[in-house]
């Protein structure tokens, strides 16, 4: 007996309410009641597509996806995560082009998780409150596509509740709103614009419960080294969440019919939108770069790097300038100090070769323990015996007396036995010697790091002038961060220099 065909229009709603089980699954019912055609071919080297994070935003709840997590990761990188990871969370980073299409994504994956995950609690905090009403405004354009029907009561201005006690609300850009929420789900939208007590705050409001894993999504551009986007990726390398990346090439459209020669784009392209699957109008992108510096270009199209425009060390390119190294005892060796204790107190120990080129071996840095466990670990680490270093550079405010102890940090590191030397000099007059060396005049370089000098070369990287809308300033900022390693390179190359001027002399 034949059976009678479903309705047309029973069958669509039979499939709204059948949940994706595969990536291809979903982005078929994206496509299907959203409209949208979600890029899913990855182009350039290491990179992600749009499709591979929303399947992690959507598939990590479901125990038989919990796998695809670290998906997007090598196997090798994969297997770490997993063994480093006694509880499954649903984090993420979101590293993106502008517009790459992050928000409008997000909203997706909101609306994905209210339809199929019940008692999924929601919430959506950005940069700042338009950025965030955006966000909302692509969550509500996507309900009129037939899913108002799931609403427990009529969308409200900045909330909604669904029937199957699923919520999404957007929060205020304050650490005081934040405080206090116990949810699954946070969407943090351009976190580079975010404060540091707002961003602290954001990370405590997330929890796994009844079956819905603790997710906090962070997501954005990178625009400055110093940034938060720029620290949260640094962390979530070592911490092994999942990182989605994404660039023009990614989201720009098939390019068809065009010469390659006559391109603009041809430098950065070379033929890689020939095979592109995305949405960005290719003339849409040429007047963008043709109106954007070239620094600009490569960190919010191409997502190379941050911008490097308030950079104090522009030049500094971990690719020329850290190398592997070890001590050479041929060479001379002199350690550079800067002195702290809340601030980070810092140690480096560097070489010189006949060249002149400052080798940077190795470095100390530690904050709240007291001078005598800095000299041993200084005395300990130094690759040779004490009398066989040239000299200890520090900074001369350390020559002061302390209020407290009636003696200067000078004295105590004496006693216990490394012997200091110090000159006084402007903070530009040191930056000025070490720019010469990360690149002088004729383009040629006489700086080299071992990649063990971690918090140098992030320093080098993110040492960066203050943003003001008022008069600039030729000071960098002192952050307490990057400006204690920075400073004790200072010292080296101020005493450094003066050094060779004694030797002459003699």
């Amino acid at each position: 007996m034949l059976t009678k065909a479903l309705n047309p229009s029973h069958l669509l709603e039979s499939l709204r309410n059948t949940r994706p089980q595969t990536k291809r699954n979903l982005k078929n019912y994206i496509k299907v009641f959203l409209g949208l055609d979600i890029p899913d071919k990855t182009i350039c080297q290491e990179h992600n597509t749009p499709l591979d994070y929303l399947w992690h935003a959507f598939s990590s709840d479901f125990k038989n996806n919990h796998s695809t997590q670290y998906a997007h990761l090598s196997a090798v990188a994969s297997a770490k995560a997993e063994r480093s990871t006694s509880i499954i969370n649903a984090d993420c980073i979101v590293w993106a082009n502008r517009a790459g299409g992050k928000t409008e994504l997000a909203a997706v994956a909101t609306l994905l998780d209210c339809i199929f995950k019940p008692s999924c609690q929601i919430r959506i905090l950005a940069g700042s409150g338009e950025q965030s009403m955006r966000m909302y405004e692509y969550f509500l354009n996507f309900l009129r596509n037939g899913f108002a029907q799931y609403l427990q009561t009529p969308a409200r201005k900045e909330k909604c509740t669904f029937e199957n006690g699923s919520a999404v609300e957007v929060l205020n850009q304050s650490a005081t709103s934040i405080r206090g929420w116990h949810i699954h789900k946070l969407r943090c939208d351009e976190v580079e614009l975010f404060t540091n007590d707002v961003l602290n705050a954001a990370k405590f409001t997330t929890q796994t419960k009844n079956g819905i894993l603790a997710a906090m999504e962070v997501i954005s551009t990178m625009h400055r080294p110093y940034g938060q986007m720029q620290k949260l990726v640094s962390d979530a390398q070592k911490n092994n969440t999942p990182i989605f990346k994404w660039c023009i090439f990614e989201t720009i459209e098939k390019c068809k019919n065009r010469s390659c020669s006559q391109c603009p784009l041809w430098n950065d392209c070379r033929a890689k939108a020939k095979n592109a699957a995305g949405y960005l109008k290719i003339d849409d992108v040429i007047t963008q770069m043709k109106r954007s510096s070239r620094a600009g270009f490569e960190s919010e199209m191409l997502c190379l790097r941050p911008s490097l425009e308030n950079a104090v060390f522009s030049e500094f390119d971990p690719d020329i300038h850290v190398k592997p190294l070890d001590y050479n005892p041929s060479l001379p060796l002199f350690r550079s100090i800067d002195f702290g204790f809340v601030n980070p107190f810092v140690c480096l120990w560097l070489q010189t070769d006949d060249n002149g080129t400052v080798r940077i071996i190795d470095e100390y840095i530690k904050s709240r323990v007291t001078i005598n466990i800095h000299a041993k670990e200084i005395i300990d680490r130094t690759p040779c015996p004490q009398e066989n270093v040239t000299a200890t550079f520090c900074d001369p405010a350390g020559a002061a007396a302390n209020d407290v102890t009636g003696t200067s940090a000078v004295k105590e590191l004496k006693n216990l036995g490394i012997k200091l030397r110090y000159r006084r000099s402007s903070i530009l007059q040191g930056i000025e010697l070490i720019r010469r060396a990360i690149k002088d005049g004729s383009r040629q370089s006489k700086l080299i790091i071992s990649p063990k000098c971690t918090k140098l070369i992030e320093a080098l990287r993110c040492y960066h002038y203050p943003e003001t809308s008022g008069n600039p300033t030729e000071l960098p900022l002192k952050d307490g961060i990057y400006d204690h390693p920075i400073d004790a390179l200072r010292y080296f190359f101020i005493n450094q220099k003066e050094e060779k001027i004694k030797s002459r002399r003699y």
